[in-house]
């Protein structure tokens, strides 16, 4: 099934989609999600509501794909973290002048709320950068509240799957040896364009995956050439926090990135983004400058209240 969130006339439902249409799963579900968190309360609930929405597969479609706005699947993640360097021809690869070998051990940051951008948002490339740069990545979403499961029990926590792309500005990026910063600016952690679940993907690891900037094919790879497997991610990350239901898993991305042609090839304002996945669908972002905002006349220069 593909499980979508998204606004259409001022309110925020979830919806179950099927072809060119989506069927509001927050109207056929009145009353047992949440208005403020309905995805994760779908997954959370996921046992017990799974056949009530497959029944719902034949049913009349409420809206169409094109008349709403798709959101991130999971608009507001508990956690969103990712794994770097995590395909031996991305690390392979040169960066900004750097040569690397595979980490001993898996290397993991965040991405801050507030990089959460839907599916067919604009990427915002920052005005104190001009190395703002494209990953091609598959997303896994956790169904359940899980600590310390071995790499065999990691399959049964896995929700579902999306598309993502990890941007980042590389010059922040490099600045230090915590990637944080680069990677968490406004809008560059796109996801989506729903989630598709586990049952109907099998097994992640053999799914074709690309990029495409203007049309041009900058990545191109397969999921099956993940140094950490989906649930060697997950084992690792659950000996060390516990994972919600709807936290999100970037899980790495492959060769091809902007930073690493000569010269570079990073993201300039009017250019589009497209990054596919075999079974899990497609997104697409333009990429545009950031607008200016006026400091508000209540600070002062300090920043501190007037």
């Amino acid at each position: 099934m593909h499980l979508c969130s998204y606004e259409f006339e001022g309110q925020t439902q979830v919806g179950l989609v099927h072809g060119s249409g989506i069927v509001n799963l927050s109207r056929a579900l009145a009353g047992e999600l949440s208005a403020h968190q309905p995805m994760i309360d779908l997954i959370t609930r996921w046992a017990d509501l799974k056949d009530r929405v497959a029944a719902l597969a034949e049913a009349p479609a409420d809206v169409t794909v094109d008349e709403v706005h798709l959101l991130a699947p999971v608009p507001r993640p508990g956690k969103t973290l990712a794994i770097g360097l995590n395909y031996v021809e991305h690390v392979n690869e040169a960066i900004i002048g750097e040569t690397r070998t595979v980490p001993e051990h898996p290397i993991w940051f965040t991405k801050l709320g507030n990089a959460i951008n839907g599916p067919f948002d604009p990427i915002v490339l920052p005005r104190i950068s001009a190395m703002t740069d494209y990953e091609a990545e598959m997303v896994a979403i956790i169904g359940q509240r899980c600590r310390h499961v071995s790499p065999e029990q990691a399959r049964k926590v896995v929700f579902g799957y999306c598309v993502g792309n990890d941007v980042s500005v590389r010059d922040i990026q490099k600045r230090t040896s915590q990637w944080m910063l680069g990677k968490s600016f406004d809008t560059h952690a796109p996801f989506g364009p729903w989630i598709t679940t586990a049952d109907e993907v099998g097994d992640p690891h053999g799914l074709e995956m690309q990029c495409l900037v203007n049309g041009e094919v900058r990545q191109h790879s397969n999921t099956r050439l993940m140094i950490h497997k989906v649930w060697d991610q997950i084992a690792q990350l659950t000996q060390v926090m516990t994972l919600e239901p709807g936290d999100v898993i970037f899980t790495g991305t492959c060769s091809g990135v902007g930073a690493a042609f000569n010269p570079p090839k990073f993201l300039k304002a009017g250019d589009t983004v497209r990054v596919e996945i075999a079974s899990l669908g497609a997104i697409v972002a333009r990429c545009v400058d950031e607008v200016l905002g006026e400091v508000p006349d209540e600070l002062t220069d300090d920043g501190a209240k007037a």
